[in-house]
């Protein structure tokens, strides 16, 4: 009898352990800690970017990030493409649960701050070619038009619908200066290779424990490690945007800071009418 009942005790507490957090509970968990580090580390150290600048280009990333995805975040839990489990959200806004909203705001925080231990700028002007411009837009758009095709299947609708959600901002990116971001491109990849692997690791671990689940109806059945591939692409893409918006921010305001007004002025009148500023 007695190690019976020890028994149920023991299956009870482990059953209390494998238990999925709450999303809230998730985010706490995997972002409170990386989060403190790295702006604890970015405020003291005095080869990091700090200051009203980049806290300023983190700001209308979060600002942008929250305004894109919401909709499109929406959409998706609507049409099935994931779901959460019992009890792991608290309130729901329109679709998506609070986490969901919170998520669009700590991530890049944690990204920025990690890119923050990495304060490079090439001293590059931002007369960027106009064919070098258009070829950034072509390739990001392209992005969308591939996405567009694989709506069209429900297996790869996920993906289809990341690639279409991705490509416009990836124009206007790659639009501004794609070249400068070749510059930067040993930086750039320390700064995305480590909060991406982070992304798809807590990512896993979340479908692991049933704190959200990636309908198979909807995916193409590609896993890396476990990891749905349409997952890892949407990391991935996600922290590409958060990191060349930053660099791109931080880039335009050191030629301000050179004298480059002339240029920046150009590039700007330019930009908004689409035709670039050299021949």
């Amino acid at each position: 009898m007695v190690e019976d009942s020890t028994g149920r005790i023991l299956a009870a507490h482990w059953g209390q352990l494998m238990a999925p957090l709450t999303y809230l509970e998730f985010l706490l968990v995997f972002f409170a800690p990386p989060i403190v580090l790295f702006g604890v580390l970015a405020a003291v150290r005095d080869q990091s970017w700090w200051g009203w600048r980049p806290v300023s280009g983190l700001a209308v990333i979060i600002g942008i990030a929250v305004v894109y995805t919401t909709p499109w975040d929406n959409l998706l839990i609507a049409a099935g493409v994931w779901t959460y489990g019992d009890g792991t959200t608290l309130v729901h806004f329109w679709e998506a649960p609070l986490g969901e909203y919170l998520f669009f705001v700590l991530q890049p925080v944690l990204t920025a701050l990690w890119l923050f231990q990495f304060p490079t700028i090439a001293d590059m002007s931002l007369g960027v070619k106009a064919r070098s411009r258009l070829t950034g837009v072509v390739a990001g758009l392209a992005v969308s038009a591939v996405g567009y095709l694989l709506l069209g299947t429900q297996s790869t609708f996920y993906l289809g619908a990341i690639l279409l959600w991705s490509g416009p901002i990836l124009a206007i990116q790659w639009g501004f200066g794609w070249p400068y971001l070749w510059e930067i491109r040993r930086t750039f990849a320390i700064a995305l290779a480590v909060p991406t692997l982070y992304y798809w690791a807590i990512d896993r671990f979340a479908i692991e424990t049933g704190i959200w689940t990636i309908s198979s109806a909807h995916t193409t059945g590609l896993a890396i490690l476990g990891l749905p591939i349409e997952e890892a692409v949407f990391f991935l893409m996600t922290n590409i945007f958060a990191i060349q918006g930053l660099v791109m921010y931080m880039w335009l305001f050191d030629r301000v800071d050179r004298g480059d007004l002339e240029a920046w002025t150009v590039a700007v009148r330019n930009w908004t009418a689409g035709t670039g500023i050299e021949g």
